[in-house]
């Protein structure tokens, strides 16, 4: 089987500790085309093996380092994608707006949603990516789908302390 899984330019300068790190631990084959479209091409006889270096390298194109994009090799884990301009709009004033609400002064609502519901966050571009196991990533999600709707931080707090793990 073979997938083709893009990345951003500025994000396959980095790919090759990546790269070096699946073919080590899954033995696939993965080749990276730097052209314009900056494709990745992972191949093996095994369609599973095929699939999950697709997440692996999907999720570091959307911001993840390589160790929080490696966990995805886990099937406790999963990537979780949201799409601020759906909340946004065509205006580039307020996909800004959005994102720094999900960030936070010096960081603290991202880094109050990882600690608070056990999972990374990559804010990149127009998008918002959850890595963590299945049952945090909701938690998480419902977390920044409050944001981005315009909910008051206090109350995505408050939400997060209830759903948090003890």
């Amino acid at each position: 089987m073979i997938d083709f899984v893009s990345i951003p330019h500025e994000r396959i300068k980095k790919f090759d500790e990546l790269k070096r790190k699946l073919e080590e631990l899954i033995g696939t084959k993965i080749e990276v085309s730097r052209s314009e479209e900056n494709a990745v091409r992972i191949e093996d006889d095994d369609s599973l093996k095929v699939m999950s270096c697709s997440r692996v390298v999907h999720a570091f194109g959307r911001g993840f380092d390589v160790d929080a994009a490696l966990n995805l090799l886990d099937d406790e884990y999963n990537l979780d994608i949201i799409a601020i301009q759906e909340y946004a709009g065509k205006s580039k004033q307020r996909l800004i707006t959005l994102r720094g609400r999900l960030i936070g002064t010096k960081g603290k609502t991202k880094d109050m949603i990882e600690n608070t519901a056990s999972v990374k966050l990559s804010i990149y571009g127009k998008t918002v990516a959850i890595i963590g196991k299945w049952d945090r990533v909701s938690v998480a999600r419902q977390a920044v789908e409050m944001i981005l709707r315009g909910s008051k931080h206090n109350s995505v707090y408050r939400f997060l302390e209830e759903q948090k793990i003890t």
